[in-house]
């Protein structure tokens, strides 16, 4: 039976990825998937499907959106407000006038710079593709670079230090821990600098790397695309100064608060740091956005699809990590000789690939396991950088959302955009966490 159990748990996995790959909705495919896993361990299929327990599927759905759907939601409408004035691109247009056009590693760099900048400011991944990727494909047509490279700058902008890694970011990733450990949004300051560097370094190590070698296999804009791309409407925008204001205003909140603010502040003080850059979007964008009521309506109902996309991510995750049949992987994950936090490490990015999510591997790992490595003496701020960048080394696999999304935009496929895509955030990542368990290690 437990060998049949343990075989369900690798079934459910392997399903969810057909599932995904095969295009088909996240909402879908979890409790499918879901269903698998729970018939094969001879679990309660209607309880553990429609139970509202932490570890059935639709407690665990429901609990993930009732704890984050307010981060979701000011952050979309944050997203939206800089979209629909124009911002993003101002800010994309004033780094790139300043880097120049004529160097192609000084403009990758730049594209790595803005992704980054905008992350950092709260802005979604998603937002920030459909901003960057537009200006990125005029630039490379006009370089006659293969396209296929741009995976390298945008991810390592998007979904490397500004994920996870840096602190004070004020992603998703880096809130979910503090309600487990009642630390916050700068947990383990020294150790998460040290490692951004490392993750720097690395990427643009790789995106040299990268650039030369289709330089040299004599690649071009039309080796990976059809030329075809998006067409840019022409719009006033605001200025530079403005356009980043609201960034700047949440990111000096974010980091302010975590830093001199007590316990209650630490734990509340991105709610106020987002509302303060929608209020400042609001009052600066006021003659950029035509429709001011609109987009924060749009911006609003835009948080729907992704909480639900990754709740159901987490449902599917909390059902297994229960499943008798996870018993054996779990032990031998918890019982790695050594440093805890290698444990750790190993567990959240095994729930993350398995997820297709680091926000709903650590929606997983922290309510389950949080309070096993306090138990064990491990410090929780280091509990918390360690988990946050464990959750994105493993983030991006053929059924990641974001990866689809990806694909989607920019027309390659899992052949040609895949690769760079994971070893830009798997690398970066795996080398940051290294660092930070090294010297976490010395300091706590």
């Amino acid at each position: 039976m437990n060998l049949l159990a343990s075989f369900g748990v690798l079934l459910g996995v392997v399903a969810i990825i057909y599932f995904s790959l095969k295009e088909i909705s996240i909402l879908v495919a979890a409790p499918l998937a879901t269903a698998i896993v729970v018939l094969l361990n001879s679990m309660p299929l209607i309880e553990s499907l429609l139970g509202n327990g932490a570890n059935n599927y639709m407690g665990a759905l429901s609990t993930y959106i009732l704890n984050y759907f307010s981060i979701f939601l000011l952050g979309s409408i944050l997203a939206k407000l800089m979209e629909s004035s124009g911002a993003t691109i101002s800010i994309a247009e004033f780094i790139l006038q300043k880097v120049g056009y004529d160097n192609p590693y000084r403009v990758l760099i730049a594209i790595a710079l803005i992704s980054g900048i905008l992350t950092y400011g709260g802005i979604s991944l998603f937002v920030v593709m459909f901003a960057v990727l537009p200006l990125a494909r005029s630039l490379f047509k006009k370089l006659d670079l293969a396209w296929n490279l741009i995976q390298v700058p945008l991810w390592l902008g998007i979904a490397t230090i500004t994920m996870t890694v840096l602190p004070g970011t004020p992603a998703i990733q880096n809130v979910i821990p503090i309600q487990y450990l009642d630390t916050s949004l700068t947990a383990a300051s020294i150790p998460s600098l040290l490692g951004s560097l490392g993750c720097v370094i690395f990427g643009l190590f790789y995106m040299k790397r990268c650039l030369n070698r289709s330089l040299a296999a004599g690649e071009n804009y039309s080796t990976y695309t059809t030329g075809a791309g998006e067409q840019t409407v022409e719009k006033n925008l605001p200025p530079f100064m403005v356009s980043i204001t609201p960034l700047l205003l949440l990111i000096i909140i974010a980091i302010g608060g975590s830093v001199f603010g007590n316990d209650l502040v630490k734990k509340n003080i991105i709610y106020v740091a987002m509302l303060a850059g929608i209020l400042s979007a609001l009052l600066l964008f006021y003659r950029y956005i035509e429709n001011k009521i609109s987009a924060v309506s749009v911006g609003a109902s835009g948080a729907i699809g992704p909480i639900f996309s990754t709740a159901s991510a987490v449902a599917f995750g909390a059902v297994v990590m229960i499943a008798p049949g996870f018993e054996i992987f779990s032990e031998l994950i918890l019982n790695i000789p050594g440093n805890p936090l290698i444990s750790l490490t190993v567990l959240t990015s095994t729930m993350s690939a398995i997820t297709g999510s680091s926000s709903g591997a650590l929606g997983i790992v922290m309510p389950n396991f949080a309070q096993y490595y306090l138990d064990k003496g491990v410090n929780p701020e280091m509990i918390h950088r360690v988990a946050a960048v464990a959750s994105n080394i493993l983030t991006i696999v053929p059924q990641s959302g974001v990866l689809l999304t990806f694909l989607s935009l920019t027309g390659l496929n899992h052949k040609t955009g895949f690769k760079q895509t994971f070893i830009t955030v798997a690398g970066g990542t795996l080398i940051a966490e290294i660092i930070i368990i090294a010297v976490g290690s010395f300091i706590y």
